[in-house]
């Protein structure tokens, strides 16, 4: 097997591993309500107070990366938003 047809299954298998992700992960609405609360003016902002680094922000919010715990914790103590209403807003629906 060639390494363009290894290349090619493996993007495939990564295809496949990524639909059968919970559709209901809703990082923009989790993302967009912190930036809202905190009366910040976009992801750059939310990265300074949060702590992270730029790229944990943007692949949350296109869905390469799910909110770990260690951001979560963040999230709620620089936010005031409890736990349980911060993984609401990660997994509310998109209707």
């Amino acid at each position: 097997m060639s390494v363009r047809q290894k290349k090619l299954e493996l993007i495939e298998a990564m295809n496949r591993a990524r639909a059968l992700e919970p559709s209901s992960f809703v990082p923009n609405k989790l993302l967009d309500t912190l930036i809202e609360k905190m009366h910040l003016k976009n992801d750059a902002e939310l990265c300074r107070v949060l702590e992270v680094q730029p790229p944990i922000i943007s692949k949350i919010r296109h869905r390469k990366l799910a909110v770990g715990a260690t951001i979560l914790l963040r999230m709620h103590e620089k936010s005031e938003l409890s736990i349980r209403e911060l993984k609401d807003l990660s997994t509310a629906s998109m209707h």
